[in-house]
């Protein structure tokens, strides 16, 4: 568009300058009168600056900031003169470094004013922060991580857990978080698995869906990431290029993201990772058509953080910051994050000269302002509250309650993968050799997105600022009166004999040894998981394998317990290990939850929510794999998982009474699979019914099994339950030979099982009628009721 056509185009949005302000300040108005009425009175500078966000305080020294991020990091001019025309953003003020709630409350609100005071609108700042494992603020409380979510099959448990997130964000005046992820793990090696659900995308989706729901029922934003491929890059390794099919893209990676904006999610966030040569940042084919045109996607599209300058500096497709800029308006990214780089003057001067659209500009603008609009933002009168303080003039974000509900879900997550008869739980007044790096550290129990190993670590001085048990405390408090001596034996990472010797005689001279093996959570290699930190291979790191080598040989009894971000093959061990525990990076509560667990007072019910690898060789490998991806005789190597996606045992093992399902099922219709479980022990329990489909025949290959249904059911002792899975045709779609998703007539198996391994009654079933085209708006999950 030329200058005169762009210069017309913004005459007619101001034909009615003279009531506009009246207009946009009207709450009684329509978001649409309002935003339009407000976008004709803004100079082009003004609309610009709602585009980007501003990162004040943030340190870009070495080890401060991630790779490749140090030189965009400063600000083009003084605060006092970036204000003038306005500001889309404020990143991260809680998330940047440590600081004081109350404190920090009452600088964003002057912050706020200031913003409004300088412009000529008045118009405030979103307010934007880190939620992954709870607000990443100083003396917030740390959830569990988002695996432990998938672990726990629990989405009601997960939409609390938002609520209560959401509600300490709103609290504070932060408008938007960053979560929930919603990437499919497909490769083992891939640091930011922790980050993940899971390896099965309606699990993903159904957990992610209910954390969206929790977040907003606050009044704010969650925000979708990463939109979309992150997570197939090639080799694992993070911001690699990613060269997953089309097909894989529409039936595993995409349906998390539909299910989540079906639930209201108001912001998407992009993938840094080129998809076949394509960066994503400026793929208009993903970020409208898919996401706008199909999904009829309304919210705003944030970039991930240096996404736009990374189009010029690592993806070498734009020529310039303006360029960049150009790209990723086009593509559909609404918000240059986390501070302004190319969306500012280099932006500015190029629509003067006519380089870049002004209808591009104003496309963007409009979804900020409507999202402000319906955030109160625009109201007339709108005002930062100031911070609510206790008696003792503080803010607390770790109460009683954030930490019952974290040690809730950390309970619910931990999975029992084996135990030999006799072994767990522990009996009282056992002498316990607790051994390994992960025993006796805080850090364990966190990933690499919690306040404290995000940004906590870079400041030692200030103190972790929650109160976070280790395993070690937890069993010496434990109520069984158990006699516990540590030693670590090694770090995650290094070590010596000396300290394997130290660690073989403790467990020598026990009943038990409990064996505390896992990750040190970081980021771009400070750790062995976490954002940056890949793997080359599965087997534990540094010489923790050797370490329990060393303590199997002592013939002491030894209960395997990992603390960890990602699986880790265990296969020339399984064995020999009286049992294994695994939580993933269980948060605050998790030591509590894990001596529960250990002691019998809590019945282990978590479930997988990733394979455990038999070999770590074989990645990438999930359980959603077609024919050839299976065992077979024309290749040595077996890629059967040592323990399956929904794998879990308990100390109460619940009966499966009889699985039933219906006889017919048309392509438009739904089948009843009906299972009666009944708990004969003693104690509570709980079971987590699964419904895979198995396609004997289609026109693509598909996986073997995939997931269709998934209901948790805890049972009194004594109860006996009946849960009914109402599923719809929709659920079996897929994206077949056209490239269009469709439901197809004839022959396929329900199976129904505790696991995918663990197949307890396969229904076979013919579905009838014609072949039928699904879309956006298909049925993605089953309803469930219980008796």
């Amino acid at each position: 568009m030329t200058m005169t056509t762009a210069t017309t185009a913004t005459a007619a949005t101001t034909a009615n300058a003279d009531t506009a302000p009246e207009v946009w300040k009207d709450a009684t108005r329509s978001p649409g009168e309002r935003v339009e009425a407000l976008m004709g009175l803004m100079s082009l500078p003004e609309k610009i600056a709602q585009l980007y966000g501003v990162w004040v305080g943030i340190d870009n020294t070495d080890g401060e900031m991630a790779p490749h991020q140090h030189e965009f990091t400063s600000l083009p001019v003084e605060w006092d003169e970036l204000v003038k025309v306005g500001m889309g953003q404020l990143t991260r003020p809680f998330g940047t470094a440590p600081v004081d709630v109350a404190k920090g409350a009452a600088i964003l609100a002057a912050a706020q004013r200031s913003i409004m005071a300088a412009g000529r609108w008045g118009i405030p700042a979103v307010v934007h922060e880190e939620i992954l494992t709870g607000l990443a603020a100083w003396q917030a409380g740390v959830y569990p991580s988002p695996l432990c979510w998938g672990a726990t099959f629990d989405p009601e448990l997960v939409e609390r857990m938002g609520a209560q997130i959401g509600a300490t964000m709103r609290r504070l005046g932060i408008h938007q978080g960053l979560a929930p992820v919603l990437d499919v793990a497909r490769d083992l090696r891939w640091g930011r698995v922790e980050e993940t659900i899971g390896e099965d995308p309606v699990l993903v989706g159904t957990i992610g869906s209910a954390y969206v729901r929790g977040v907003q029922s606050a009044g704010v934003i969650a925000t979708l990431k990463h939109f979309v491929g992150y997570s197939a890059s090639k080799g694992g390794r993070n911001l690699a290029p990613v060269s997953a099919g089309r097909r894989e893209i529409a039936d595993v990676l995409l349906p998390p993201f539909e299910m989540a904006l079906r639930a209201g999610a108001g912001s998407v966030m992009n993938s840094y990772a080129d998809i076949d040569g394509t960066p994503v940042a400026a793929d208009p084919a993903l970020l409208t058509d898919q996401l706008r045109d199909r999904y009829g996607f309304t919210g705003t599209v944030v970039a991930d953080y240096f996404s736009v300058a990374f189009l010029q500096t690592l993806h070498n497709v734009a020529e310039s910051p303006a360029d960049a800029a150009r790209l990723a308006l086009t593509a559909g990214i609404d918000v240059e994050l986390p501070t302004v780089n190319c969306f500012g003057p280099p932006l500015v001067e190029a629509v003067e000269r006519g380089e870049v659209d002004i209808a591009l500009i104003d496309r963007a603008l409009r979804r900020v302002l409507l999202q402000k609009c319906e955030l109160g933002l625009l109201d007339e009168g709108w005002a930062p509250e100031p911070p609510v303080l206790d008696e003792e003039g503080e803010i607390v974000l770790d109460d009683a309650d954030v930490r019952a509900l974290a040690g809730d879900i950390a309970r619910r997550s931990v999975v029992l993968l084996r135990n030999t008869p006799g072994t767990l739980p522990l009996a009282p007044g056992l002498k316990l050799a607790v051994v390994g790096p992960r025993a006796d550290t805080p850090q364990a129990m966190m990933g690499c997105y919690s306040f404290p190993m995000h940004v906590g670590v870079h400041h030692p001085d200030t103190g972790m600022g929650i109160e976070v048990p280790t395993l070690v405390d937890a069993l010496r408090a434990d109520p069984a009166g158990y006699d516990v001596r540590y030693a670590q034996g090694v770090p995650v990472l290094g070590g010596d004999d000396e300290g394997i010797a130290a660690a073989v005689a403790a467990a020598a001279g026990a009943d038990v040894c409990v064996a505390v093996l896992g990750d040190q959570a970081g980021l771009f290699g400070r750790g062995t998981s976490g954002e940056g930190c890949d793997a080359s291979g599965l087997g534990l790191p540094g010489r923790q394998e050797e370490l329990l080598e060393a303590v199997l040989a002592t013939g002491t009894p030894v209960v395997l317990v990992l603390l960890v971000g990602r699986p880790y093959e265990l296969g020339r061990q399984i064995d020999r290990l009286a049992a294994v525990v695994c939580g993933f990076f269980p948060g605050e509560e998790g030591a509590a939850a894990l001596a529960d667990v250990l002691s019998g007072r809590a019945n282990p019910a978590g479930r997988l929510p990733v394979s455990f690898p038999r070999d770590g060789g074989n990645q990438p490998a999930t359980y959603l794999g077609a024919p050839l991806a299976l065992r077979s005789e024309v290749s040595n190597v077996d890629p059967t998982a040592l323990f399956a996606f929904g794998h879990g045992l308990s100390y109460a093992p619940v009966t499966w009474a009889g699985v039933t399902g219906g006889e017919s099922w048309t392509t438009d219709g739904t089948i009843d699979v009906r299972v009666t479980l009944r708990n004969e022990t003693e104690r509570e329990s709980s079971e987590v019914v699964q419904v895979y489909l198995h396609d004997p025949v289609a026109e693509v290959a598909r996986p073997v099994q995939s997931l269709l249904a998934a209901h948790r059911v805890d049972l009194a002792p004594g109860e006996t339950r009946e849960v009914a899975l109402t599923i719809h045709a929709d659920q079996t779609s897929y994206t077949g030979a056209s490239w269009r998703r469709q439901v197809d007539p004839g022959a396929v198996e329900l199976r129904v099982g505790a696991s995918s391994a663990d197949i307890r009654e396969t229904i076979a079933v013919t579905m009838t009628g014609p072949r039928r085209q699904v879309g956006f708006d298909r049925v993605m999950q089953a309803t469930v009721t219980t008796e």
